[in-house]
């Protein structure tokens, strides 16, 4: 794959399709209200809604025509091995934050990304509903709404700091010492981890139950945005690997992330590195 930039016509097309999967997940959503698109639940109890398998449908067949030989990865699409034989990978999350989506939060977004030797290449997170779009491509840095964005420049975490993670680990981490301001609960964790690549948040953490298609789009305009979204060991993530499901995850600007990896290892007593 050649170098790309924000003007090159694949990520342009790229962007384009999620764009209008946006706009048909759009036309089922309820500010304040119930969804309504037809709703119903995975085994384990997750919501999915007809607007998540029409997003995964339209992108399916927009992204076979850009892209007709890499593989797919998608929550709304049934796993197969073949993927783990192509040199590029599609991965997807029809709606991160159906739940939210469903009861008409807007903090819920379409997230796709194209991986290429196990790290995203292009990545693009849409959340229609908050009219924010998020793009960004590998050396090239990313945007928002189509201007530049950086992580947040702090030293170090403080009491004033802003930090989205669930409210168990957040005690656990306020217990190995972070200080921070916990925000209130971002639903989706692609907008999550993008809010820390804008500097609306000054860190971010996840749980281990999150799968490829959750996090990898939003890896790469983390990255690209001056920030690391990495695992207890501190290593980059790996995409299309035969599991798709990661650990205990943070997300922060550079200069922090080594504090904050630290601590993060300190809830765990029984990791080894």
């Amino acid at each position: 794959m050649t170098v790309l930039s924000h003007a090159d016509d694949l990520v342009a097309s790229f962007h384009e399709a999620v764009r209008r999967a946006g706009d048909i997940a759009l036309g089922f959503f309820r500010p304040g209200q119930r969804t309504s698109a037809r709703v119903s639940h995975k085994e384990g109890g997750s919501p999915v809604t007809e607007a998540d398998h029409l997003v995964d449908a339209f992108l399916k067949t927009e992204f076979a025509r850009l892209l007709p030989e890499a593989g797919w990865l998608s929550e709304e699409t049934e796993d197969s091995e073949d993927r783990l034989t192509r040199s590029e990978v599609l991965v997807l999350d029809p709606i991160d934050g159906t739940r939210a989506f469903a009861l008409g939060e807007k903090t819920w977004a379409v997230a796709a990304a194209l991986i290429r030797g196990g790290r995203p290449q292009i990545g693009v997170v849409h959340a229609p509903a908050l009219q924010q779009s998020y793009v960004a491509v590998r050396g090239a840095g990313a945007r928002l709404n189509g201007a530049p964005i950086k992580v947040s420049q702090l030293a170090a975490l403080d009491a004033g700091s802003k930090v989205g993670a669930p409210m168990f680990l957040a005690e656990e981490l306020r217990l190995a010492g972070l200080k921070f301001s916990l925000q209130p609960r971002v639903p989706s964790l692609a907008m999550r981890i993008v809010y820390v690549a804008s500097g609306a948040l000054d860190a971010g953490f996840a749980s281990e139950n999150s799968n490829d298609w959750d996090i990898a789009a939003a890896d790469l305009i983390l990255e690209e945005a001056g920030g690391r979204l990495a695992s207890l060991d501190g290593c980059d993530l790996v995409y299309n690997r035969v599991e798709t499901r990661h650990g205990l995850l943070a997300a922060a600007p550079l200069q922090i992330y080594p504090a904050i990896n630290q601590a993060m290892r300190r809830t765990r007593t029984s990791f080894e590195p």
